[in-house]
């Protein structure tokens, strides 16, 4: 009988320390918009693994990225911060791998290299802050990262447990945080797989109205579902993974985009084609948490939220709040922000604000158009296809606006009645309250956070950097 009891006690005491201690896992993917996927409305392609996964999961309606490109939106999820409050704000900066030895996207990087006269460089501002899987391994946790490393900025060598081993996980290493990477839907596999075998029919897909209703731009919306649909299986096998090692039921599992899509006015636009992403979170087995999924929510709320849920306080240099775990924030932000500068070769500064229903830009190089002259997209038939409409005059104003320069100060959005932000509403005197409430709000948050991108990058190296 004693030994029964034993048994019982150690039983309840290793799910307790299950409990406080949760494994973590993240499942993300590459240029992907919130509007493709199925469980965020979409009827074009069914992604089954993904299904399942979010019917066992909170659904969150709106999260953002940072930036609508991977570096400086990582160098946010890694560090709680607005990555132009810590200098990791152009694209790119710092590859946190060999940058030049990498080869996978060497054209991009090259380009990059002849075209502007900038040296590599890490932000001192931002190695001086923790990245939140450092501060979990120093209480306990094994971190573990499968792939991908480009946070802009020199990360610490103790942040990573294992990084880029492939590694499979195992109750042994409880508790961990374990990030898993699909690339496979990156904007170069636009072209990579042009001439590959499409998995859905061109002809039955909705083509969203900043498009022409073409066959080329059919045939690239059915190549990036065809790309999800692989990623999908993928994400299956890894889920029968953890499965066969015990380890899903226990786990909180997040999947979501490093930014919007990999087409023309997705990646690298400030629109919500270019920041909203997917977000779902599945509890482990016994947790429920009451949330708000329709709540503003941004990148740099991801790294306190994890913290939050390991039991461990944020340190409060973190500009994110959590929304999940024991150090949840009880106010809901009422305001959301979106940023770009460089992208590449093209210098540019762009910054935004949105409240529940409206979105104010404010651009600052107005000589630019928003389709910016960026050489590694041009590889994209797609690119060259708008570009070549656009210039013989055969695009709508609606598909056309993205090309137009100069470009407006200012642009203001109705995003319930206006999502693909296409009626600009800043010159119409029946706004001017609410463009000047957001325009306001937003001085108030570049002056908050310090705002580096004012200052031009090649005096900024000097200030930040070795």
């Amino acid at each position: 009988m004693r030994n029964i009891f034993f048994l019982i006690f150690i039983i309840l005491t290793s799910a307790c320390s299950v409990a406080e201690k949760p494994n973590i896992i993240w499942i993300t993917v590459e240029d992907q918009s919130q509007y493709f996927f199925s469980f965020h409305g979409n009827g074009d392609v069914s992604l089954p693994n993904l299904e399942e996964l979010a019917s066992e999961s909170l659904i969150f309606e709106n999260m953002y990225a940072t930036y609508p490109v991977c570096a400086p939106a990582r160098s946010s999820i890694i560090s709680g911060m607005y990555p132009q409050s810590i200098g990791t704000h152009n694209m790119r900066a710092m590859h946190y791998d060999n940058f030049l030895a990498n080869d996978r996207d060497l054209g991009e990087r090259t380009e990059w290299d002849s075209s502007l006269p900038i040296p590599r460089y890490s932000s001192k501002i931002a190695e001086s802050i923790k990245p939140f899987p450092m501060i979990l391994r120093k209480n306990g946790y094994f971190t573990y990262n499968d792939a991908k490393g480009d946070y802009n900025f020199i990360i610490n060598d103790s942040t990573w447990s294992e990084y880029q081993t492939k590694n499979d996980l195992t109750k042994e290493k409880s508790p961990f945080f374990a990030v898993y990477n699909f690339h496979g839907t990156h904007e170069g596999s636009i072209w990579q797989e042009d001439k590959s075998k499409l998995m859905v029919n061109p002809d039955k897909l909705m083509v969203p109205e900043i498009f022409p209703d073409d066959s080329i731009v059919r045939h690239s919306l059915a190549v990036n579902y065809t790309n999800l649909i692989k990623m999908d299986g993928r994400v299956g096998k890894l889920i029968k993974n953890l499965k066969n090692e015990d380890l899903y039921d226990d786990s909180y599992i997040f999947f979501y985009s490093d930014h919007g899509g990999p087409f023309p006015r997705h990646k690298r636009a400030i629109y919500e084609t270019g920041t909203k992403v997917p977000l779902l979170v599945k509890f482990p087995k016994g947790v429920n948490e009451k949330i708000n999924t329709k709540q503003l929510l941004s990148f740099v709320d991801l790294a306190p939220t994890v913290l939050s849920i390991a039991g461990i306080k944020s340190p409060a240099e973190y500009q994110g709040f959590a929304f999940l775990g024991k150090y949840i924030n009880k106010n809901e932000r009422e305001f959301l922000y979106t940023s770009s500068d460089r992208f590449d070769n093209v210098p540019d500064r762009i910054r935004a604000v949105r409240d529940s229903k409206y979105k104010y830009i404010r651009n600052y190089n107005l000589e630019n158009s928003h389709a910016l002259n960026v050489l590694y997209r041009k590889q994209m038939l797609l690119m060259r296809h708008l570009t070549s409409l656009h210039l013989t005059g055969q695009l709508n104003d609606k598909s056309n606006n993205w090309f137009k320069s100069p470009r407006l100060k200012e642009e203001l959005y109705d995003l319930e009645n206006d999502p693909f932000e296409l009626d600009n509403l800043a010159l119409d005197p029946s706004y001017d309250t609410i463009l000047k409430k957001l325009s306001l709000n937003l001085d108030d948050f570049l002056s908050k956070i310090d705002d580096l991108g004012r200052i031009p990058e090649e005096e900024l190296i000097n200030l930040i950097s070795d």
